[in-house]
């Protein structure tokens, strides 16, 4: 486990399955967990932190996500927030874009984004900045560091505009995604932008932690801005590599460049 922290509240990552994070959000004493697919290390980690779980948060339905909420309120009687506009039995509190969730046990504001495409009803929690630390976003399957989820149920144009939402946190917005997907995305990313250099560059950098054991995320979005084709399919380079490698017929809308990226993301 590794932590990335401020002065009040620290992020806690959590390993899971093959390649899940779930996180954990304490201030030393109470916690809430994102995403807990599995419960075991959850509460383990509880356990030799010597934290109480005080709210449970859930970005979307799919089971590495909320697997493991069942087991969690055996434990801990807490309210479970997660997507109004999905069906997840154990939510006690739906919420979606305009909430704001006031976490139990927590001095944490958590504003919430509709960010629909990997899934119809998908969510982000995002903690705005303070004096002593940046913007979070804990953005489930929407965003991941290099890439961006599969459209197993939206659009291509609603992943756009929800890719756009959090394209437009500010730079330093710290992205907490829930996979660590981030070397076989950047290996995608190098073959449609070969000459982009901050991409070359983060290879090496995200290679190295992963030699070394260490997650690469949390990313920025700045980084992301830079690296990642998906929040870059309108740059004309990389319409022109598809075009090259017979996935687009023709340049033609950023719409139609984002649909033939993401299909080839899917089989490559």
């Amino acid at each position: 486990m590794t932590i990335s922290s401020t002065q009040a509240l620290t992020v806690l990552t959590v390993p899971a399955f093959r390649d899940n994070y779930l996180w954990l959000i304490h201030d030393g004493t109470h916690a809430a967990v994102v995403d807990p697919g599995d419960a075991k290390p959850i509460l383990a980690a509880l356990k030799a932190n010597g934290l109480k779980l005080t709210a449970i948060l859930l970005t979307h339905h799919h089971a590495d996500h909320i697997g493991g909420v069942p087991e969690l309120l055996q434990h801990y009687q807490v309210p479970v927030f997660g997507p109004r506009n999905e069906t997840i039995a154990t939510v006690t509190l739906p919420v979606g874009e305009g909430k704001t969730v006031d976490v139990p046990g927590l001095a944490l504001k958590l504003n919430v984004l509709d960010v629909p495409g990997h899934t119809m009803g998908h969510i982000a929690y995002v903690r705005e900045a303070s004096a002593d630390a940046p913007t979070w976003l804990f953005c489930g399957d929407t965003l991941f560091a290099g890439g961006c989820g599969r459209l197993f149920e939206g659009t291509p144009a609603q992943m756009i505009s929800s890719l756009g939402k959090l394209a437009a946190l500010p730079d330093d917005t710290l992205v907490y995604c829930a996979h660590e997907y981030t070397l076989s995305n950047l290996r995608f990313a190098r073959v449609v932008e070969p000459n982009n250099v901050a991409l070359q560059e983060r290879v090496k950098v995200e290679t190295d932690k992963r030699e070394h054991d260490v997650p690469t995320v949390p990313s920025t979005i700045a980084l992301e801005k830079t690296t990642n084709p998906f929040l870059r399919y309108r740059e004309p380079a990389i319409a022109e590599q598809l075009v090259k490698a017979g996935r687009l017929d023709r340049i033609d809308t950023p719409l139609a460049t984002f649909t033939a990226l993401r299909l080839w993301k899917n089989d490559f």
